[in-house]
């Protein structure tokens, strides 16, 4: 992460690496180039240097191995052949007797020869029958005797191959490795078998020196291996750091509206950092800048370049703290902050200007803004009704206005920033103060408010605050109108309580008021009741009665129209026809009123139920318009419709014809000849909305709040001409609101009248039952 990191602070770090870089030696180049590929060789190097080492030490051990074995093969037949030899000049031994083989035994060690002994070397004589002679050599300790088992076995072996004479390798019954020779003893007769075992302890220690040698030699390589890798590691966290501390450098100018400035006086070339061209809108440039092209930039009223170069030159000036402006690519002017310090390079570089520029635009215009802000303020302090003044932190004063000086009769030169207390004190008349009434409440540290009447009469309100750097500030206000509104008040408290005596008299006039009223309240409730209850008998009654009227006039109904349409025969005169035809219509007439009362009873005595299925409302409204097309055609009146093909809603089927046809029939029965109705359907997303206007004679605006309750009519019985029983409007409201919908009326006398019915689309799960009032 930290590399991540200074790589990315290197791409920002460009700006001063490129100074950097055109500093320094072409050697130093080709050793930046070259580093990656030494860094990836070296670890190559070393490691084949090793396998070499090893490689080379590894073939050194075998050949090593290779001449002590043949040396060894050699001393063994040379061995064997000088034994065969010295014993066949000792001459023939008697096996069978024991003092002759003994002889041989104490013989034997004499006739080897110094060179011929060495450790794990058995030298075994053996007779014509496999026996053992003699053998050296012949003392063994206790925990060899398991060795020298595996030895004479390894005898036998080697002895019955009585036909070689070179050296063999043997493999002893212990598993380990042993080189055997024999030769023929014909004096004996019989054969000496001569053995080396632990042959590889021979090479063992020039194998191990060997080894020794180039592992040290690989550890020392190895050493300088890390060594190069650690100082390798540690230049490449020293070129980050230097990377990320040079990009935190350049970010630190890009951030802080600062430019690196590098003034070569004896070449005349300055270097710019990244930030500098930033801050003047200038394409980025790796290469140094001409005086020329610097100095063109630079407002020549505020800083002259060569006048300053040639004192720098001359050592008149050792540093430069200047503040000029420079122009900006679009256009504009920005001020900087030059501050450098002259210092001279190594060997033959020459002297060199180092410093930065800062950019104090926005100091500059800040400062412009503070005069402004101050002026403002000085002028908002001048309007102030109020005595205002500030003093510092050692009683100077700082700011005042004219109604202080006014306040004390100060001349302008007491007024003056800078003026004393003292001084202000002794020149100014202060104002006598009579009264002095202390603030309620606890005050703030250093803070003190209080009212003060002075010797015209007039009041002040002074208020001090300590301010952050240790002065105050003093505002006196004039309260005099709020001090004799405070007297107004303390008078009109006095007549309020003479009134809050009254109002407590009055408010037990109205307490026993208020306990008439309850009793009242409660008389009005029991009748209330019995209103209600009257109320539900009378409509129990009425559907009583409206059954028993049904049955005598259906008869009425139905003879008439037997008589009328002279099913038994003429009734011998026309008057007796129309007389038929009138008791007809009339008895229709009083069957709808008693279907109207009966239907208002059962919705009044919450009866009422409804049969709620889909039904395509536009078919019903349909059929509806059919039923009153045919008085529509009688009073000439024109009938539109402006329906939905198809208006699913779920409803009762009956109910909704029967609204429908009441508010139809209306509509024809109000509407005079020649008039107009029209019908027109909406659907909504949740609802369905109806609206049934026709050009009737309207209706009052005191009148439309008496439509729609039970037997109510706009006409007096007196005044009437339009018959009806007054429950059309009633019923049809009342099922709507059985449906949980609603219906309004808009009317305007003369005009017209407009009826719209909003159903919900969904029906209702539970319908609640509809008192008259609905």
């Amino acid at each position: 992460m930290a590399r991540a990191n200074a790589a990315d602070a290197c791409v920002q770090s460009d700006s001063i690496k490129g100074l950097a870089q055109s500093i320094a030696k072409p050697a130093y180049h080709r050793l930046l180039i070259a580093e990656p590929a030494l860094r990836r060789a070296v670890p190559t190097l070393i490691i084949a240097f090793l396998i070499t080492i090893f490689f080379g030490a590894f073939v050194q051990v075998l050949d090593q191995s290779r001449q002590k074995q043949g040396s060894m093969k050699r001393d063994l037949a040379a061995l064997a052949d000088l034994l065969g030899e010295r014993l066949d000049r000792v001459g023939a031994i008697r096996q069978d007797r024991p003092a002759s083989v003994e002889r041989l035994q104490s013989l034997l060690p004499g006739l080897i020869p110094s060179w011929g002994i060495s450790a794990g070397r058995h030298v075994i004589v053996l007779g014509a029958d496999q026996r053992i002679l003699a053998r050296v050599p012949i003392d063994v300790p206790l925990g060899d005797t398991s060795r020298i088992l595996d030895v004479l076995s390894a005898t036998q072996s080697v002895s019955a191959q009585t036909q070689r004479t070179d050296v063999v390798e043997v493999i002893l019954p212990s598993g380990s490795h042993a080189m055997a020779t024999q030769r023929i003893v014909k004096a004996l007769p019989g054969q000496v078998v001569i053995i080396q075992e632990n042959n590889d302890a021979i090479w063992r220690s020039d194998a191990a020196l060997s080894i020794t040698l180039s592992a040290t030699t690989g550890f020392v390589v190895l050493i300088l291996g890390f060594a190069f890798h650690w100082q390798s590691t540690r230049a490449r966290e020293g070129d980050a750091i230097n990377d990320a501390v040079r990009g935190r450098i350049d970010t630190a100018l890009n951030r802080g509206r600062c430019g690196l400035w590098d003034w070569d006086l004896s070449r005349g070339r300055i270097f710019w950092s990244q930030s500098m061209f930033t801050m003047l809108g200038l394409e980025s440039r790796s290469d140094l800048l001409t005086f020329g092209e610097v100095n063109a930039l630079v407002k020549s009223d505020d800083i002259n370049l060569f006048e300053v170069a040639d004192q720098l030159i001359s050592s008149k000036l050792d540093h430069i703290d200047q503040t000029f402006r420079m122009q900006h690519a679009s256009g504009h002017w920005i001020w900087l902050q030059l501050r450098c310090e002259l210092s001279q390079g190594q060997g033959d570089s020459g002297q060199h200007l180092i410093g930065i520029a800062v950019d104090i635009t926005e100091q500059k215009s800040l400062a412009e803004r503070t005069v402004e802000a101050d002026v403002r303020l000085r002028d908002a302090i001048e309007t102030i009704p109020e005595a205002f003044v500030l003093w510092d932190a050692h009683d100077r004063l700082v700011l005042c206005n004219s109604h202080f000086q006014r306040l004390h009769k100060l001349p302008e030169t007491a007024v003056a920033p800078g003026t004393s207390y003292e001084t202000v004190i002794e020149v100014g008349s202060m104002p006598e103060v009579r009264t002095r009434l202390a603030e309620a409440g606890a005050a703030e540290p250093g803070a003190r408010t209080f009212e003060a009447q002075i010797e015209n009469g007039s009041w002040l309100h002074i208020s001090e605050r300590r301010t952050k750097d240790g002065g105050y500030v003093s505002v006196g206000t004039d309260i005099t109108r709020i001090k004799e509104h405070e007297q107004k008040l303390v008078d009109n408290d006095l007549r309020l309580r003479a009134t809050v005596i009254d109002l407590k008299h009055s408010q037990t006039a109205l307490e026993q008021q208020a306990l008439e009223l309850a009793d009242l309240a409660q008389k009005y409730s029991d009748e209330k009741n019995r209103a209600e209850e009257a109320n539900q008998t009378k409509s129990k009654f009425l559907a009583n009665m409206s059954h028993e009227l049904r049955t005598p006039l259906n008869a009425i109904i139905g003879f008439s129209e037997i008589m009328g349409s002279g099913m038994f025969g003429t009734l011998g005169s026309d008057k007796y026809q129309e007389y038929c035809t009138d008791i007809l219509t009339s008895g229709h007439y009083l069957l709808e009123v008693i279907n109207d009362i009966l239907d208002m009873s059962k919705i009044e005595a919450g009866r009422m139920k409804l049969d709620l299925e889909p039904l395509d409302l536009a078919q019903t409204l349909s059929e509806s318009l059919r039923v009153v097309s045919g008085r529509a055609n009688d009073k000439n009146l024109t009938l539109s419709a402006d329906i939905q093909a198809y208006t699913p809603v779920v409803a009762d089927r009956r109910a909704i014809k029967q609204i429908l046809v009441n508010l139809l029939s209306n509509a024809v029965k109000f509407t005079p000849d020649g008039g107009r109705i029209t019908v027109r359907s909406r659907v909504l997303r949740d609802s369905v909305v109806l609206m049934i206007a026709d050009s009737g004679i309207g209706i009052a605006p005191h009148s439309l709040k008496r439509l729609g309750r039970p037997f109510e009519q706009v006409e007096s019985q007196l005044t009437k001409t339009y018959h009806g029983s007054g429950l059309g409007l009633a019923i049809a409201k009342s099922l709507t609101s059985l449906h949980g919908g609603s219906m309004r009326l808009r009317s305007r006398l003369g005009t017209g009248t407009v009826v719209c019915v909003s159903l919900p689309r969904e029906g209702v799960r539970k319908p609640e039952p509809v008192s008259a009032a609905a």
